[in-house]
Parts: structure tokens; C-alpha cells; sequence
């Protein structure tokens, strides 16, 4: 019935010896569902169910392997054992039985265990047959209501997985919405952020919108701010394309210890508040890092300029420095809603950005990447000043000049800023 699942299961491929789990135990959860459907990851997300002394399992494993040990239910006895290439969490069987334990999961996909001794599937609920209908159904109604986070992470796995949320199990979740609110804001961000992140993601973020399960945590969300997603996922794919760099920046993360992508960023803009301002305090709250929020509020704040025609150097230079790394996302951004409001045609839009892209993606264009002919400290020693705002005002002033042909040497650029500095006094 399940003939590649034990090869891809197999205790060979794990970081610890079979010998170390207790009989009977376990394998649960997305590693199970995945070996069905054939899915394979570089990163193995491995999760046991043992009946008895879980986290004394995990604790002598992590112990023997000098890996990472963290306890991460003390009161469920759930601990997690981290690898170089792999994670491994414990828990301890609810209920008398393992069938009483799947009974209590989120969805009959996730509810099939496997057993590594005996190479056995356990499936009372039917997972397989919905996996292969590709459908993501509700164990019941009171496990959704249980962890009302289960709600968006249907959304999430449909996405994910390519898979439909079964009638009732959508229904349900629609009658269950009112809970969402219940949940903290920091788990349900990462919910969004998978959504955000996959390709498949949109329609299903327009789905959580309908079904009652945004307005608790993006309150500026409307039918608008969906249509406005879809169309930055239509221009991204436009942008990469055309600019297969600016395609890739756009799948890069905003920081390494940050999973976010640009594209993410300029996705998120969509479902803010429009003022920066109220957008930055909307973030906070839904604890999103420093860097995702100046992502988001420098491409609210800056996307309007992209639209300005016939740009003066010194305009341009202005919004490359202000954008700095968040150019990809801004443009995007731009981009967009010039599709949606302009209706425009995507050659035509890619004619009015062109400038502006391929300046970008140029390393030595003066206008976009500007090489300092001076520093503040030169600034200061020359002019004899003390260090102030102002020394930043010269230093952006003089790169201005630079792009404009004005000032090409260190002597220049400090004639420049004495200049400037006698026209304030």
C-alpha cells in the first residue's frame, strides 16, 4: 500500500541509531505525509511519539550525538533534539493509546504514524485516501477549536501542499473564525509569512480573508488589498522575466537570520495600512523584526516617487539612496499598483521602469551605487568643523554633484562642500 515509504523512512537516513528508540515508537506528522506524496527535503523535520520518558529519550540522544537539546513543552513533555542537517521532536503519547493520540491532531493528512521497527503505517482515520485526493480534512471540529491557530494552518498547508480544504472542514472553519483572535499574534504571523512565501499562496490568503480569519490581525485588509497581492505576484513574475537578477533579489531574505523575502515585503505592504506611519505600528504589533518593518514602511513611504516622469538626477539619486536594499520590493510595489490603477499594458510598464531597473542593476552607475569621494572625517579635518548633521547633508550633496559631472576628485568634492558651507552661513 505504501511501498516507498519505508525506503525514504528508513532509520538510515536519520542523524541517530534506530536502536536508541524505545518499542513501540512512532514517526508522526509531515515526515509521514511527505514520504506518501513522494516529497523529499535536504533538511530532515523528523517527530516521534514515544508512550512513556520522551524527553529522557530525546535528552540521552542529544546527549550521546553532542547535539542541540531543547525542552519545549515541560508540562506535554515535548523536547526537540537539533542536528546539523535536522531537527527531531519527542512528545509523549496522548491518550491510552497512539489511535486516542492521532485522534487529537489537526488533520487526517498529519494523522498517519509510522512505526520504524516493524515498518508498519497506522491510519484509522483515512489520512492516505485524502492524500491522495489531495484534500486537507479536519480530524474534528473540537481539535480545530482546541488550537485555533489549526484554522489559518489549513490555509497554509493547502498552499504548501497544492491541496483543496475539504467543504465541511472550510465550514467549520468559517464558524470557528472568532477564535482566531484568541491565538498570539507572533504564531499567526508565521502562518502568513508561509503563505506569503509560497507561489500558491495568494488565492489561499484571499481565502482566510473571506472566511473571517485576517480582519483580527491585518484590520486594514480589504477585497482591495487582495487584488493588489495578485497583482504583485503577476508583476514579479513580469520583473523576472525581463531582469532575471531583480527576480532573484526578490527571493532573497531581507536578513540571514530572517526568512522573509523581498517579494514577501512587497506582498505585506499590500495588506498594511497605507500610511507608513500607522502601517510601522500595525507591524509591531503583529511583532514583525525592525528589518520586515522598514522594509515594508521605506516601500510605502517611497513607491508613490517611482511614477514621478522625467526624474532629475538629483531626484534619482535621492530615492536610490533612501531605498538603498529595499529597491527590488519598492519597485515592485510601484509596479503593481501601476498595473492595477493605469491598467497598463505589461510592455508599457516595463518601458516607464526600465530606467530606473537598469540603473539599479548597474554596479557602476554613479546615480544608484555612489563611490564616496570623501568621508565625514575628511569633511570635518578640511573644513575645520565639528561633526554635525550637517556633515551628512555635504557628503549626500557631493554624490549628487558626482552623478552630475560636477565633482570628480577629492579636491573637488571638498572645494564642493566649502562652497556649500559658505551658501548656509
Amino acid at each position: 500500500m505504501h511501498p516507498s515509504v519505508s525506503s525514504t523512512l528508513a532509520s538510515e537516513n536519520w542523524p541517530f541509531s534506530l536502536e536508541w528508540l524505545p518499542k513501540p515508537a512512532y514517526m508522526v506528522g509531515g515526515a509521514v505525509r511527505d514520504a506518501i506524496l513522494g516529497r523529499s527535503s535536504e533538511y530532515l523535520d523528523l517527530d516521534f511519539v514515544i508512550p512513556s520518558d520522551a524527553v529522557k529519550v530525546a535528552r540521552a540522544i542529544a546527549r550521546h550525538y553532542k547535539a542541540g537539546f531543547v525542552l519545549l513543552d515541560p508540562k506535554r513533555r515535548i523536547a526537540r533534539v537539533v542536528f546539523a542537517h535536522a531537527t527531531a521532536d519527542f512528545a509523549q503519547q496522548e491518550g491510552v493509546s497512539l489511535e486516542t493520540d492521532l485522534h487529537r491532531r489537526d488533520f487526517t493528512i498529519n494523522a498517519i504514524a509510522y512505526n520504524p521497527h516493524t515498518q508498519e503505517i497506522i491510519d484509522p482515520l483515512q489520512g492516505y485516501a485524502d492524500l491522495q485526493q489531495a484534500i486537507v480534512r479536519m480530524v474534528s471540529p473540537a481539535n480545530l477549536e482546541d488550537d485555533p491557530l489549526r484554522l489559518m494552518r489549513a490555509y497554509r498547508q493547502a498552499a504548501q501542499l497544492g491541496f483543496t480544504i475539504e467543504p465541511a472542514t472550510q465550514a467549520t472553519i468559517r464558524s470557528l473564525a472568532s477564535h482566531i483572535s484568541k491565538v498570539a499574534a507572533e504564531r499567526v504571523r508565521v502562518e502568513i509569512g508561509y503563505l506569503l512565501a509560497n507561489a500558491q499562496g495568494t488565492p489561499w490568503i484571499t481565502s482566510a480573508w473571506e472566511d473571517g480569519l485576517l480582519a483580527p490581525f491585518f484590520k486594514n485588509a480589504t477585497r482591495e488589498s487582495l487584488i493588489k497581492l495578485a497583482a504583485v505576484d503577476k508583476t514579479a513574475t513580469l520583473l523576472a522575466q525581463n531582469w532575471q537578477q531583480l527576480g532573484a533579489q526578490l527571493q532573497e531574505s531581507v536578513r540571514d537570520t530572517i526568512k522573509t523575502t523581498w517579494l514577501g515585503i512587497a506582498k505585506l505592504a499590500c495588506l498594511v495600512n497605507p500610511n507608513p506611519e500607522l502601517a510601522e505600528m500595525e507591524l509591531q504589533q503583529l511583532t514583525y523584526s525592525r528589518a520586515e518593518i522598514r522594509g515594508v514602511t521605506t516601500s510605502l513611504k517611497l513607491f508613490p516617487q517611482f511614477k514621478a516622469s522625467n526624474m532629475s538626477l538629483r531626484e534619482q539619486c535621492f530615492l536610490f539612496r533612501d531605498a538603498d536594499i529595499m529597491f527590488p520590493a519598492t519597485a515592485l510595489l510601484a509596479m503593481a499598483f501601476d498595473y492595477l490603477v493605469e491598467a497598463t499594458s505589461g510592455d508599457k510598464l516595463l518601458h516607464t521602469y526600465a530606467p530606473l531597473i537598469n540603473r539599479y542593476l548597474n554596479p557602476d552607475d554613479l546615480v544608484a551605487h555612489p563611490i564616496p569621494l570623501v568621508s565625514g572625517k575628511e569633511i570635518i579635518i578640511a573644513l575645520d568643523i565639528p561633526a554635525s548633521p550637517i556633515i551628512g547633508k555635504l557628503l549626500a550633496e557631493i554624490s549628487v554633484a558626482q552623478a552630475e559631472g560636477k565633482v570628480a576628485t577629492v579636491e573637488d568634492a571638498i572645494a564642493y562642500a566649502r562652497q556649500l558651507l559658505e551658501s548656509l552661513e
